[in-house]
């Protein structure tokens, strides 16, 4: 998969909803009905961080759920990019960039969304044909001043800010033109997944999707 063609796979997927779940699993029985909780709430693309050992499990329940589109966050290794792939993630995600993670996620044919936190990072992946990238840490970055100010000078890039998003500050982001989605924790805090309280899991997800 070429790098083009990721990006326009990955376009779709964040033009799909205003915000995609960041999600830490702890243990894989919660990761099914959390997903179900999440898509009927309006919110169809999923991120499961390789936080725990529990995340690989995660998603190959994940990836069953009508109406989903489960992906795997922090990406680091090939060999990570590996595992996500047997595991049924359909994008992928990572904190940063480096050529040996994108050369695998290419041969994998998996489409990802990269991390960039500065003009210069910006720039290399677009130059690679990246065109959407994630932008981390968002607030500890410069927030959306700061997406807002890399826009300007290159307008070809549409990002997805993660870290420090919140319901407070998500729309100030959305309202940028360079903007295709936002990423948050907030529509699926560890407290309530702990509790099995998906009816609220849901009701923050279609609060979000209303963003």
């Amino acid at each position: 998969m070429t790098p083009d063609t990721a990006s326009t796979e990955t376009e779709r997927l964040c033009r799909l909803a205003p915000v995609i779940p960041v999600i830490t699993i702890h243990d894989a029985k919660d990761a099914k009905p959390l997903a179900e909780a999440l898509v009927a709430g309006g919110l169809p693309v999923l991120e499961v961080t390789l936080r725990t050992g529990a995340a690989l499990d995660a998603i190959r329940a994940m990836a069953g759920v009508a109406g989903g589109y489960v992906g795997v966050g922090s990406l680091l290794t090939p060999e990570q990019v590996s595992q996500a792939v047997a595991a049924g993630a359909t994008f992928g995600v990572s904190p940063g960039a480096t050529d040996r993670l994108l050369t695998a996620a290419e041969q994998a044919g998996l489409p990802m969304l990269p991390g960039a936190a500065t003009a210069s990072e910006a720039m290399a992946l677009l130059e690679r044909g990246y065109r959407v990238q994630k932008f981390f840490p968002a607030e500890a970055s410069g927030g959306a001043r700061a997406i807002k100010g890399i826009g300007a000078p290159i307008p070809g890039i549409l990002f997805c800010p993660t870290g420090g998003v919140t319901p407070g500050n998500a729309g100030e982001y959305l309202a940028l033109d360079n903007i295709a989605c936002v990423g948050g924790s907030w529509v699926c805090p560890e407290k309530l997944i702990a509790a099995g309280d998906w009816r609220a899991i849901e009701d923050l997800a279609r609060e979000a999707a209303a963003l």
